[in-house]
């Protein structure tokens, strides 16, 4: 994974998240593009998911 996505923001990552299934639904895209946006959307989820956990740990943390 890049340094610029271990960096990115909820709703960045989201933003392009929300891109690459708009670009999967279209029915033009070969199945090499397919696979290589597949896999970008893994690591966008994975980002989204991450950043997610650690929000809901700080809240737990916050509230006893």
């Amino acid at each position: 994974m890049s340094e610029k996505k271990e960096r990115i923001s909820f709703e960045d990552a989201l933003k392009e998240l929300e891109e690459v299934v708009e670009k999967l639904s279209r029915e033009d895209v070969s199945l090499e593009d397919s696979v290589r946006l597949y896999e970008e959307g893994l690591k966008l989820s994975g980002i989204c998911s991450d950043i997610l956990e650690k929000a809901t740990q700080k809240i737990t943390e916050l509230n006893p």
